[in-house]
């Protein structure tokens, strides 16, 4: 591989207040050098690519999201139902997904997140129908076909129905299933190396579908493979009603209980704490992915962020599902969780670079991955996301870093992950859009008409 100076962007977001002004070198997919305003590179370079008119991120990191979930986007029956309604409706229709329409769908969110300028995603699949027990496979060679970095996360469902949960009993699986199909995964799939493309994780889906029993299981397990825990919880009043009536516990309490109170353990939401709540989870340094635009669509909540970070937890963010979401917008999601929460906040507080800091560092450290990835500096991964400032929402714009988000940047025009391009000039290399569009849009009419 060539080395190649990324020249004189023109602005640059490092997440660690390095001076890069002068751009950056990258060798064998690895950031070698930050040139400072006004040097040129120490390192000999083969290869000058002009970023003038360029801002530059470190790769977006996505650190929730249910990838096939874009097959159900905008469905008329669950466009205004809050979060137990919208579950029990959909859940019926997800069942019935294949292989063929997972791994649609799967390539469909990532390639809109990679357009967003993403370049990690966290996928939590919890749905393995009889004819899909395969899913996490079918996710890594969707992932490969793209050359996105992926924490896809094993997540189960084990209380149905007819044990008092909100899944439909056929959704369910046994707790003996699901722990050797972990460990095949985490045997098949985890790469601990520095550059690793592909990461797994275990993740029963929340408290209201799986046993106490499985989180217990899947907490032992992931301390004896040292992979990191996934779940939702806290993301409505609805669920800590659930878990007083079912458990007699609160949702911390609840994590407490079943072994998770620790920092292997990163939750989706994470709205309803209270302060001592909030409290215990700093101490346990535990990972809380915000969600604005599913917990504004879904009238979950606002995750108290600030008050988190204060107490010792880490914020990331994530696109969530697209049928809660809709979309898998990265950026988007930035701008959404800096305006949301500086309605809890102020302006003052929630400034553009801690939004950004959220949408990269924040995301790493819940995946594990910070040592080498959510940063611009030396010996990190050459992840990287390329905006530009010419459509007109920009025009008359004077800081590049704050309008990326002010204005509503939607699409990067390049990005590079592991120093390999894989979007250049908005189009995902080596994707025939139009044919998966078509095909995508097809899975998801025969999914609802099955």
């Amino acid at each position: 591989m060539s080395t190649i100076w990324i020249k004189h962007p023109l602005a640059i977001f490092t997440g660690n207040q390095s001076d890069a002004r002068g751009g950056l070198v990258i060798q064998s997919g690895k950031i070698v050098e930050l040139v400072p305003l006004g040097q040129t590179p120490t390192t000999p370079v083969d290869e000058i690519f002009d970023a003038k008119n360029l801002v530059i991120l470190p790769g977006l990191i996505n650190s929730h999201h249910h990838f096939y979930q874009t097959l159900t986007r905008a469905w008329a029956p669950v466009v205004n139902a809050p979060l137990f309604p919208w579950l029990k409706t959909l859940y019926p229709v997800w069942a019935k997904l294949n292989p063929e329409q997972l791994y649609l769908a799967t390539q469909v969110a990532l390639a809109e997140l990679l357009m967003s300028g993403c370049t990690f995603a966290a996928d939590h699949h919890y749905l393995f129908p009889q004819q899909l027990h395969d899913a996490i496979d079918i996710q890594v060679q969707a992932a490969e076909s793209l050359g996105i970095r992926v924490m896809l996360t094993r997540g189960s469902m084990s209380l149905g129905e007819d044990q008092g949960g909100l899944p439909p009993q056929h959704t369910v699986q046994d707790m003996q299933t699901i722990l050797l199909d972990s460990e095949r995964l985490i045997s098949k799939y985890h790469d601990r190396s520095a550059d690793a493309m592909v990461n797994i994780a275990l993740a029963p889906c929340s408290p209201f579908s799986v046993t106490q029993e499985i989180m217990r299981e899947s907490a032992q397990l992931a301390q004896q493979h040292d992979v990191r825990l996934h779940t939702h919880l806290a993301e409505t009043l609805d669920e800590e009603q659930f878990c007083l009536e079912k458990f007699g516990l609160r949702t911390v309490d609840y994590l407490d209980s079943v072994g998770w109170l620790n920092h292997r353990t990163w939750l989706a939401h994470g709205i309803h704490f209270n302060a001592d709540e909030i409290r215990r989870l700093g101490a346990a340094q535990v990972g809380i992915c915000h969600c604005p635009h599913s917990n504004m669509r879904l009238a979950s909540g606002i995750c108290p962020t600030v008050d988190l970070m204060q107490a010792g937890a880490k914020i990331g963010l994530g696109v969530d599902g697209s049928a809660s979401g809709d979309a898998s917008n990265l950026i988007l999601e930035a701008r959404q969780a800096m305006y949301l929460q500086r309605l809890k906040y102020g302006a003052e507080v929630i400034t553009p670079e801690l939004a950004l800091g959220w949408v990269t560092k924040g995301s790493a450290q819940l995946l594990g991955r910070d040592q080498h990835l959510g940063e611009i500096a030396a010996d990190f991964q050459a992840d990287l996301a390329f905006y530009t400032l010419d459509d007109i929402k920009f025009s008359g714009s004077h800081d590049p870093v704050a309008a990326l988000l002010l204005c509503g940047a939607d699409r990067a025009e390049h990005v590079m992950v592991k120093g390999k391009w894989v979007v250049k000039d908005q189009q995902v290399l080596g994707l025939d859009m139009d044919k998966l569009l078509a095909e995508h849009r097809q899975a998801a009419k025969d999914l609802l008409a099955a």
